[in-house]
């Protein structure tokens, strides 16, 4: 009965770690596979372009370096309050109101 009690605690305790250690894994991409994120020309927000496409209009690729993977990741909160203008450069999102 002991060994019993005490594989059940050890399979609990393995789920425990496995589900904590996992959590970070299962934070949803930004964009689906063979995609990649774009940006809007002065406007916070993003689309997802297939990887073998050029931007559409209005879009442009976000700064090498600076480009969201994971929802809630720095540069996807980043890219939050941030905007490329037409000109390529990072500018600070006009507050809404």
């Amino acid at each position: 009965m002991r060994h019993v009690r005490r594989a059940a605690a050890l399979a609990a305790v393995a789920a425990t770690a496995f589900g904590t250690l996992t959590a970070c894994s299962m934070q949803d991409a930004v964009c689906g596979g063979g995609e990649y994120p774009v940006a809007p020309v002065g406007s916070t927000g993003g689309a997802c372009v297939p990887k073998d496409e050029e931007p559409p209009k209005g879009y442009v690729r976000y700064p090498e370096g600076k480009v969201p993977e994971k929802v809630g990741d720095t540069w996807d909160q980043y890219w939050e309050t941030h905007v490329i203008d037409r000109d390529g450069t990072v500018r600070k999102a006009p507050a809404d109101g």
